[in-house]
This record gives C-alpha cells, structure tokens and sequence, in this order.
C-alpha cells in the first residue's frame, strides 16, 4: 500500500461535500422539516458515500478526522433554513451536484485503490462514493431514489469510476487519469440533463 491516498484541494473538498450537503437541506426544507431534520439531511447527503465507502475500506470515515467538514454542513443547514426556496435555483443545483458526482465518485476509487483494493471492487466503492449520500436522502424524504429511476445518474459515476481503476493499470500519470475520468463522468451527467437521457427499463415479456 506504497501508493498515496489522494484528496482533492482543501476548498474543492469542503465545495463539492457543501454542495451534496444543500441537496439534502434543500430537500429537508421543501418538505417543511424542523431545522434539526435538515441538518440531519444535510450531513448523511454530504458525507454518507465517503462514509461507507471509508467503512468498507477499514479506515476511520474523512469527516470524523476534519472538523471543517461538520461546520460547513452546518454553515449550509443554516443557508437553508433562512433563505427562500426561490433563490436556489433548481438547475444550477443540478449542474453543481453533477460535478460532485464525478468528482467523488473518481476520487473514491482512486482512495480504495489507495489502500490496495482491486480495481472492480474499487470502482464500486467510487459509486458508493458518489451516490450512496443522495440515496439515503431520497429513502428518508420518502421520494424514488435516484437508484430506481431512469435518468444517467449512477451510470454517470460508474463511467468515471471504471475508467479510474482502468487507468490504474496504465502507465499514465495518475492526474491525468483522474481528470480524464472525472470529465467523462460530469460529461455525461451533463447530456443526460442537457437532452433527458435515461436508461431503457426491462421489457421482456414473461
């Protein structure tokens, strides 16, 4: 386990785990929560893939170890809280929280590989990294998860994961295999939003 575990920039870090964060506040708030219920919704959003993900691995969850991490969770629960609903527009957040997706769901498969997990198991714990914050969310708000539904939304994480373990095993420069990745992903979260791509359901017949 020679290899460093990667991070993003400080401020890049604490942005993407803030945008997941307003997600889930945001949620919280539209369905008139008390400001406990959304700041509960706040931390598992932001912090509920890299939480799992640092379980399954077998090392101490990133948040328990940065005491800025709670704090901005905090910092965007009260955001929720005291702005109007109106002034978040729904889009913009969609857009933001597609390139979290990407980036946590490369920046988790490359901390698994890290630690000297092997390449498919670590591109599912990159999935894991991206999604599971806001599948949690939706099974609490009692909303379809964004595992049940069609739109390209864990295919996009699972496009950046794989193509980092992949690149894992090329003699490239880990940076660049990363951005590579992570651009593909946000990418084609982009198109789906962009032109409404989903996923075709099971039509066999019985």
């Amino acid at each position: 386990m020679g290899a460093a575990v990667p991070a993003l920039p400080p401020l890049l870090d604490l942005a993407g785990t803030a945008v997941f964060a307003l997600t889930g506040a945001l949620v919280a708030a539209r369905l008139r929560f008390t400001f406990v219920t959304v700041c509960f919704f706040a931390l598992v959003t932001g912090v509920g893939g890299g939480t799992v993900r640092d379980l399954l691995i077998g090392v101490r969850p990133f948040w328990l170890a940065d005491q800025w991490v709670a704090a901005v969770i905090l910092g965007v629960a009260l955001l929720a809280w005291f702005t109007p609903r109106r002034w978040w527009d729904r889009r913009l957040l969609e857009w933001a929280d597609a390139a979290g997706l990407a980036a946590y769901s490369v920046l988790g498969t490359a901390k698994a590989l890290a630690f000297g997990v092997e390449p498919l198991p670590a591109a599912i714990l990159g999935v894991i990294s991206g999604c599971v914050g806001g599948i949690i969310r939706d099974v609490l708000a009692g909303v379809p998860s964004i595992l049940m539904r069609p739109e390209l939304y864990v295919t996009a994480a699972a496009l950046g994961a794989v193509l980092c373990a992949s690149g894992s095993l090329l003699p490239l420069p880990q940076g660049l295999v990363w951005a590579v990745a992570a651009l593909a992903a946000f990418a084609l979260r982009g198109a789906a939003l962009t032109w409404q791509l989903e996923l075709p359901p099971y039509s066999r017949e019985p």
